[in-house]
């Protein structure tokens, strides 16, 4: 039997690529709405971030989600991800 490939993303904190399963995606629509994606599967453009808030710190301070986006971040979304890392610890 054929095995199938593991999609692979490269999180914004520690540049590393990781299983795409492992991460968390933040997604920004057509709309230019931001927001934590849960399923993986939403439409528009996304980046990654793993499930650790060494990572999340680095990439806020980097401002790399800004930067993946050509947008300004709400603090709100940043509120969100430090949630949702806490929870899944």
């Amino acid at each position: 039997m054929k095995q199938r490939k593991t999609p692979m993303r490269l999180c914004l904190g520690c540049n590393e690529s990781k299983d795409k399963r492992e991460l968390i995606r933040v997604v920004k629509n057509k709309e230019g709405e931001i927001f934590i994606d849960k399923t993986g599967k939403a439409n528009g453009r996304g980046a990654y971030i793993c499930n650790s808030s060494d990572c999340l710190e680095k990439a806020i301070k980097a401002k790399r989600l800004s930067r993946a986006f050509s947008a300004e971040i709400p603090t709100e979304i940043y509120d969100k991800l430090r949630e949702e890392i806490k929870n899944e610890l």
